[in-house]
């Protein structure tokens, strides 16, 4: 049994709640279980030296996790003067799997940013990050359109994430913090919605894994993300 009980291929209760900052193009909460992360996508007017004069837009992330996210206080990384190898890790994942699935021609020279805060954590919060920074930039694109910034919206395809792992040998779907500590595999995979593999991270703990259970983790993930991507699309009003 798992420790919340679930099924082996259960998805824990997921949530997107869209417009939630007033001040940001797009934003989403979105809530795995317990796991709460606030995404907001900012639009800028320019891109970075390395851009101009391409005719190309550029999306990227910064992802953070809130002192009391966690069961004690972690101390903010500005506190501390620079952000941690995790940290910048995962905002670069974030970044790379929202720049997959967008024409960056089409944005024309426009940027935008990605915030993604955790607010509680317990377990995947970058998987959910990816998720439901997706909802946010495909509302900050469309407010571009709206605003005459951009002729349509260049998001050709969602992305989602979700975590795998193998739990006292079976593979299992969206592990929590429970699990995730005492896994003996742990994978995230970023999947998009016409089947295409953006990122598999995965890590064996104490012993490898086979090929079969890889492909029974990749086939509950690719089960985990139908479910997200219907609920991106409900999010969005799809």
């Amino acid at each position: 049994m798992r420790p919340s009980g679930r099924a082996p291929d259960a998805l824990r209760p997921v949530s997107l709640e869209v417009g939630v900052a007033r001040h940001a193009e797009g934003s989403c909460r979105i809530r795995m279980g317990h796991t709460e992360v606030l995404c907001t996508a900012s639009v800028e007017g320019r891109v970075p030296s390395f851009l101009r004069g391409k005719g190309e837009g550029w999306v990227t992330a910064e992802y953070g996790m809130l002192p009391r996210a966690t069961h004690s206080r972690g101390e903010r990384e500005a506190a501390r003067g620079k952000q941690s190898g995790r940290t910048q890790e995962i905002q670069r994942l974030i970044a790379r799997s929202l720049r997959a699935v967008v024409d960056r021609r089409a944005m024309g020279e426009l940027a935008v940013v990605l915030d993604c805060d955790v607010l509680t954590a317990d377990g995947g919060t970058r998987c959910a990050a990816i998720t439901g920074a997706w909802v946010a930039l495909h509302q900050a694109f469309e407010h571009c359109v709206l605003k005459n910034m951009i002729s349509g919206n260049p998001i050709r395809d969602q992305v989602a994430a979700i975590s795998c792992g193998l739990w006292k040998g079976e593979p299992v779907l969206d592990l929590d913090y429970a699990e995730d500590k005492d896994a003996q595999a742990d994978g995230n995979f970023v999947l998009t919605g016409k089947g295409g593999i953006v990122e598999v991270q995965g890590t064996a703990e104490g012993a490898p894994f086979s090929d079969a259970q890889l492909t029974a983790m990749l086939g509950l993930a690719r089960q985990g993300t139908a479910a997200l991507f219907a609920a991106q699309r409900r999010a969005v009003g799809q």
